[in-house]
């Protein structure tokens, strides 16, 4: 499957049995009680946990809640300063330095258009390629959607629940790792790449998010993962080394500890709905390892 690679933390795709499903219920493999696991996204609104059957049934019977990251521990000084770090350039590079005077004219035109500055902005001009990619990505979302709240968000909600209840809240994987993923997995070339793909196909961008988006509002997962196959046929798609790094590979890493933490307590996972689903996905690798996945509707 070919993709922009700056969809990234958008990315879903789905088998044709799991329409209109983003919650599972995981059983069975000697487990006592029962974990439930969602997929998140996102855009879509802290209010959305309203729509999905079964949720809050589902987090009373569980006794802590598990992300991809603990979300409130990403804003405290000391992890804003390391996220803040990792989205820098080397000292000695800028963007102007990766860019061609073409190049930046181009980037610069967007950059006003959904940024409000420039590469004349010094800090801007120190930005890692794959880092003001996923400026753009949400910027270009709330330009279309200006009413959305980008601080409350479906991604949050099941920790903040978690942690108004007295739960423990947990993390799969440390920001070490998602940094990472995120902006150390590509050369710079092809983060610089990837960038002007999006700079010179912001119709397509737009369509696959609003598309990305709208399927998952509707939990329809099959929808999603047929707005993800459109890809462009070229360079601008993203190779399956760069899907292993920022999805399979994770997963996997994933699935090294989910056994333990389930038979430790009943748990309440929520994760990014790329990582569900697929052979590699982590619901297929949860069956694989002898465990009864079960929509919850």
């Amino acid at each position: 499957m070919k993709r922009f690679f700056s969809f990234a933390l958008l990315l879903i795709v789905a088998v044709a049995d799991m329409q209109a499903q983003l919650l599972y219920k995981i059983s069975g493999n000697g487990l006592k009680e029962p974990s439930y696991i969602i997929g998140t996204h996102h855009l879509a609104p802290a209010s959305f946990a309203d729509s999905v059957p079964g949720v809050q049934q589902a987090l009373a019977e569980t006794q802590q809640v598990y992300g991809e990251l603990v979300l409130k521990e990403m804003m405290t000084p000391e992890n804003v300063m390391k996220m803040t770090q990792a989205m820098m350039l080397p000292q000695d590079v800028t963007l102007t330095s990766l860019l061609t005077s073409d190049e930046q004219e181009r980037l610069n035109i967007v950059m006003k258009d959904l940024l409000g500055y420039d590469l004349n902005t010094p800090m801007i001009n120190r930005f890692m390629p794959a880092a003001l990619s996923s400026q753009f990505t949400q910027s270009l979302y709330l330009k279309h959607h200006p009413n959305v709240n980008i601080q409350e968000q479906f991604d949050g909600y099941f920790q903040n629940k978690a942690l108004e209840q007295g739960k423990g809240v947990f993390a799969l994987e440390t920001m070490d790792i998602q940094i990472k993923a995120l902006f150390a997995s590509q050369s710079l070339e092809r983060q610089k790449e990837m960038l002007m793909c999006m700079v010179d196909h912001l119709d397509f961008q737009l369509q696959m998010l609003e598309a990305l988006t709208d399927a998952f509002m509707h939990q329809d997962l099959e929808a999603m993962a047929k707005a993800m196959e459109e890809k462009m046929g070229s360079s601008c798609d993203s190779t399956p080394e760069e899907e292993a790094q920022l999805i399979y590979n994770r997963n996997a890493n994933w699935l090294q500890q989910m056994p333990a933490i389930m038979q430790s307590k009943p748990t309440f996972f929520a994760v990014g709905a790329a990582h569900l689903v697929g052979d590699k996905g982590v619901l297929q690798l949860l069956r694989n390892a002898g465990y009864t996945i079960e929509g919850v509707r």
